[in-house]
């Protein structure tokens, strides 16, 4: 089975984890794959204890490396830094990446993208918008359903 990160900032807010972040897993885990979501792998942690910060975002970073993609929450403006910073790992080390943004405002500087261009690099230039999801119901249309089943 396929291990997808869900980089996300809904887990910061109980209504948000509540309301919004189910629905997403759900779409994931119906195209077949298991779903790393972050806040509900890696934050049992006492955060009154020294050092949590250092061990959840080292745990995040593992989950990262090991998944085979990640699938980015990019709504906001800007979207959120470590939603970024982990869609720039996933970059850099050769993996798919997904982006999800049903956030109608624009963020860029340029015509042809939405986001900062550094989003899209790791997605083929041509055929980029198969790979951004602007709703769930189109998880399963894109190109995400179709690596989920190879």
């Amino acid at each position: 089975m396929k291990k997808i990160y869900l980089a996300s900032p809904y887990g910061f807010s109980e209504q948000q984890r509540r309301l919004l972040l189910p629905e997403l897993v759900k779409a994931l885990e119906d195209l077949g794959l298991e779903v790393w979501e972050p806040f509900a792998r890696n934050n049992q942690v006492d955060f009154t204890q020294p050092g949590w910060a250092y061990r959840v975002g080292q745990a995040d970073r593992r989950d990262v490396e090991e998944c085979d993609a990640v699938f980015g929450v990019v709504n906001g403006c800007p979207p959120d830094e470590g939603v970024s910073l982990e869609l720039g790992l996933a970059i850099s080390l050769g993996k798919p990446t997904f982006l999800f943004r049903d956030d109608f405002r624009r963020v860029t500087d340029s015509e042809e993208y939405p986001l900062n261009l550094m989003l899209f690099t790791g997605m083929p230039e041509d055929g980029w918008r198969d790979y951004y999801h602007t709703s769930v119901s189109e998880i399963p249309e894109k190109a995400l359903a179709r690596w989920a089943r190879t």
